[in-house]
């Protein structure tokens, strides 16, 4: 049964639906601006990854030197780095290491392949701060899960070497919208619809295939990948997605973690601004962490990008939306 804090969060998705006639702008105004503050004890520091603005989010004192890069979600239209905090430092806390979060280009002023590229970039800009790939870990939520697996087939493209693993939340990997759970859990999913969806692979598209491998990584070649770990709900519109990805994963012989839960809604992990200490989402950040733990070769102290305080402090200026 789902918890009382889950039934409240449900109903909140339920009672602002998809309206179609909205305009992107509209839409993104939406957006959880809550999000943007992050749990107490949380430093929060930006940086320009060789043009792609990012956030360094660390929440008390790293107990490894591992990095933790994360895609924020948002149908490639909305959201942010900034927007993408509280779930920031809810990993830094869970994997007690320090997260990187990347403000990519936005659809439909930059449509694909400018997320990709822009991940591409903050993954190379990671490298060249002296971490090694071994004490990576990528992930993303959403439209953030699907770049994430996006950023994975990159690498394998360009010859160049994995992470140490991949995080993938309630992905979106398939921009076809063909999973048969788009028509039957359309029912119990209260936010994310086939028309939504089409809607907004339309705008980052801009005319490309659905199929072509970096904008639907479903469709390209996953041997040699990372262990992955998906996280995803039985009842979401998007489950299938997720499970085919991770199906095609298996069979290429990646080794994946494939947890489905009962009951929650899209991307639950996001919820903690707007309904706190979710059972299922405690729950699902610490299977997170153990996971991180388990893939981080090398433990230590940590390097944390300054010294840290016993409050949220923000340090450098948010650069202006993706255009």
């Amino acid at each position: 049964m789902p918890s009382e804090k889950l039934k409240s969060l449900i109903a909140l998705r339920r009672a602002s639906p998809y309206d179609s006639s909205q305009s992107i702008e509209l839409l993104r105004g939406k957006g959880p601006d809550a999000g943007s503050v992050p749990r107490p004890n949380t430093k929060i520091e930006s940086c320009d990854m060789d043009g792609v603005y990012g956030e360094w989010v660390v929440n008390g004192t790293p107990t490894n030197e591992g990095v933790f890069v994360f895609f924020h979600g948002g149908g490639y239209y909305r959201s942010s780095a900034e927007a993408s905090r509280r779930i920031g430092s809810n990993i830094s806390a869970s994997c007690g290491c320090r997260c990187l979060t990347v403000d990519y280009r936005l659809a439909p002023e930059n449509p694909f392949p400018a997320a990709v590229e822009d991940a591409y970039a903050a993954y190379q800009w990671t490298l060249k701060q002296g971490i090694p790939s071994h004490q990576i870990v990528v992930g993303g939520s959403s439209a953030g899960g699907g770049l994430t697996a996006a950023l994975l087939a990159k690498l394998k493209m360009e010859g160049e070497g994995q992470p140490a693993a991949a995080v993938l939340l309630s992905p979106w990997t398939d921009l076809t919208q063909s999973a048969a759970t788009f028509e039957s859990n359309q029912d119990s999913d209260p936010s994310i619809s086939k028309i939504y969806l089409d809607r907004m692979a339309g705008l980052y598209l801009n005319g490309v295939d659905p199929k072509d491998p970096l904008a639907s990584p479903v469709y390209s070649d996953l041997e040699g990948l990372p262990p992955i770990l998906v996280q995803v709900g039985k009842l979401e519109t998007m489950f299938g997605d997720a499970e085919a990805f991770a199906n095609k994963a298996r069979h290429c012989g990646v080794q994946v973690d494939f947890q489905a839960y009962d009951d929650v809604p899209h991307a639950w992990h996001n919820s903690d601004h707007v309904v706190p200490r979710i059972p299922e989402a405690l729950d699902a950040f610490n299977k997170i962490g153990h996971f991180f733990t388990i893939h981080v070769t090398s433990q230590g102290s940590g390097r944390s990008p300054s010294a840290h305080s016993s409050k949220t402090e923000i340090v450098g200026a948010r650069r202006s939306p993706a255009t």
